[in-house]
């Protein structure tokens, strides 16, 4: 069994591929764009890059022929993404920064400031504590879910 953790460090664990996809999703798309608003090295760029289209969270396109030049999109599973990312962001802003220089988010129609949290599609519960749990799926498909029983156990 794979944990479902493990799996994505796997996918986007370097620090630089959260960073990549983070400039992605804000619409950088061409390789200097990516060199020139994260410090980067072309040589780890092009290592990051390539890695992120191999595990399908980026789409390669050619935009120029001559010289050839491509851009990278972001694809679905890297929009799905940004939930992480956003929430990472408040994690760290809340315990790692301080001052003038701390980011936070707003929203840009009322330009009130958002404070991300996680919360169950289906019931609208947070999920913050011990009553959400990670189960395999095979607990889940038994009549009637995934239950527990008189002491809490599954």
């Amino acid at each position: 069994m794979t944990c479902p953790i493990a799996a994505c460090l796997d996918k986007v664990g370097h620090w630089w591929s959260m960073l990549i996809l983070r400039e992605a999703l804000q619409g950088c798309t061409r390789f200097d764009e990516f060199e020139r608003n994260l410090g980067i090295s072309p040589a780890m760029l092009t290592r990051r890059l390539n890695a992120l289209v191999d595990a399908g969270l980026l789409e390669r396109r050619q935009y120029s022929s001559s010289p050839p030049r491509d851009e990278y999109v972001a694809t679905a599973i890297a929009l799905d993404f940004r939930p992480v990312l956003i929430a990472m962001a408040a994690w760290g802003g809340k315990h790692f920064q301080s001052g003038p220089d701390q980011f936070v988010m707003i929203n840009t129609v009322s330009g009130e400031v958002a404070e991300p949290i996680l919360v169950d599609r289906a019931s609208g519960l947070l999920i913050d504590d011990a009553a959400f749990q990670f189960v395999p799926v095979s607990q889940t498909q038994a009549p009637g879910g995934y239950r527990r029983d008189a002491r809490g156990k599954p």
